[in-house]
């Protein structure tokens, strides 16, 4: 390393470059440490949601991903039931009685089976 031949601008010109390099490398660390505990923040929400959170005063308690993912079953599994023919009580039944009586009112054959609708003959 040369010297600039002034003993005092030697010193300032040392001390200067160290503050930088120190700036520098707090700046780095800074950033790092910063990057780290943003994402453990977000890790830490992640857990939350896939573990749920306990109750506290005020606050109602989070139920985690296995548990919303069971409800969502059992509502599907209605939704399903609802969908198949049954013994008269789905949503697949109500619509299928409306489409049989629609279907009678506009052949004009109300109150006739299906089996004698069926029995039509084609040109």
């Amino acid at each position: 390393m040369g010297t600039t031949g002034n003993p005092l601008l030697d010193g300032i010109l040392l001390w200067g470059s160290v503050a930088v390099a120190l700036t520098g490398i707090v700046t780095v660390l800074w950033r790092v440490v910063r990057t780290a505990v943003k994402l453990a923040r977000r890790l830490e929400q992640v857990a939350d949601d896939f573990f749920g959170e306990e109750g506290r005063p005020g606050v109602p308690a989070r139920p985690g991903l296995l548990e919303r993912v069971t409800g969502m079953e059992d509502r599907l599994l209605r939704v399903e039931h609802e969908m198949h023919p049954n013994d008269g009580g789905s949503l697949r039944d109500a619509v299928d009685m409306a489409n049989r009586q629609l279907w009678r009112l506009c052949r004009g054959t109300d109150g006739q089976d299906d089996d004698e609708d069926d029995q039509t003959t084609e040109d």
